[in-house]
Formats: C-alpha cells, structure tokens, sequence
C-alpha cells in the first residue's frame, strides 16, 4: 500500500486500488500520508456512486451518498466540506450538474434538534463557499428525491426532488442507507471512493468481488483523468 502510494506520489502511477486484503485504516492511512490532501481541503471523506438501472427503479441514473465510509461524526463545517467535494466528485463521474440535498429527519424546521441545526448551518455554509451549488436542506429523504412530496413539503426548494447527490448527517446513516439502497432497493454500490487527495487513491471492500474492482478501477481512472486536466 505504501509502495502503491509512493509511485502515485511520484508520478509512476495515476492512482491506486487497494483494500480487498487489508483493512480501511491501512488503505486509507498509505494514502493520506504519502499522497495527501489536495490543495484547500482540509477533510477527507468517501462517498458510494449508486447505480439504479434496474427495470424497478423509478428513476434511473448515478446518485452519490456521502460519506459512507470514513468520517464517523462531522461538525457543520466538515458536513459542508463533504457536501461541496461530493459535487464535485459527482460532476466528475456521471458530467452532469449536482443538485445537493442534505438529510436529515427533519424537512424545513418540521423538527427542532441539535442534529437539525448542524444540518442547517452546513447547508448554509456550503452555499456560502460556492454560491453557484444547487443545495438544500435540512430534508427527509424522500422529499429530497419524489417529486410529489418535494412539492408537498418543500415547495420552494431549489431541488424540486431532483437530488443526485445526497449527503448524510453521520457516518451510521450513511452507511445504513447505502446499504438499504444496495441490499432491498437492487441498487449497484462502488465504494468507498475516496475525495480530497491529491492524487486518486481507492478502497475495496475486503469481500469484493472482481465486478467491484473493476468498477473501483474504472472511477480511479476517471479520477486520473480530471487531475490531469
């Protein structure tokens, strides 16, 4: 892993792959260390691209869920980070534009909590770092991603329950949800991928199968590539 992250650090490679035998911790400490973060960034974090391209599915198309696999517990600072690096990263991968949708339990105030208010003020504070992100939030799931109960909900909000990019509270939603998604909805999950290197380093699930690596390698390589340009 250190070897990996060298060469990427050196330039004799555009990125790694690693995980299917060693732990998260290792995978991901090799790569903050040799490769670190990207200039500006001061939180690295993991989303899933979710695919939904089953006959079932409703809507189809990538989505990303953010973060399912590395930061247990942000601040409203570090959920803003993750929120605005999640954008990128889907503009990146699917080259559309990321509509951002910051979950919670509660939809515009419909609960009063701590948990509510973080929510919020990551909201804001993503807006105010990149006015030109469609974001909003605080929003229940589903009025993030149905068109009917946006409008019933959130009428005035920005998604219109078009969201692509969905960014969890905690670390326990996260990866609840994606699971969910994966497990009864049908939905195909690559990741963890990594965002807020410098360079593209990845990590594989110790169970992974070779479709999940070939998939980890096709994003790394998409990762390369925005890097290079």
């Amino acid at each position: 892993l250190t070897f990996a992250a060298m060469m990427v650090r050196e330039g004799e490679a555009d990125g790694t792959v690693g995980g299917a035998v060693a732990t998260t911790a290792d995978t991901v400490r090799a790569a903050l260390q040799c490769i670190g973060r990207a200039p500006g960034v001061g939180l690295v974090s993991s989303f899933f691209l979710m695919m939904l391209c089953q006959p079932h599915h409703v809507k189809k198309g990538a989505f990303v869920f953010a973060d399912c696999g590395l930061v247990v517990d942000p601040d409203a600072a570090g959920l803003a980070d993750i929120a605005r690096m999640s954008a990128r990263s889907y503009q990146a991968l699917a080259g559309a534009a990321p509509k951002v949708a910051m979950l919670s339990f509660s939809t515009n105030g419909s609960a009063t909590h701590e948990r509510v208010s973080k929510v919020v003020e990551a909201t804001r504070l993503a807006h105010a770092a990149d006015p030109e992100l469609v974001i909003d939030g605080e929003l229940q799931f589903d009025t993030a991603f149905v068109e009917v109960v946006s409008a019933a909900k959130a009428p005035g909000s920005a998604l219109h329950g078009e969201a692509n990019v969905f960014v969890f509270p905690n670390l326990d939603a996260a990866n609840i949800g994606y699971k969910i998604a994966q497990r009864i909805g049908g939905a195909t999950a690559i990741g963890p991928i990594l965002q807020g290197l410098n360079k593209p380093a990845n990590d594989l699930s110790r169970g992974c199968s070779a479709e999940d690596v070939f998939s980890m390698i096709a994003v790394t390589t998409v990762q390369a590539n925005a890097v290079a340009a």
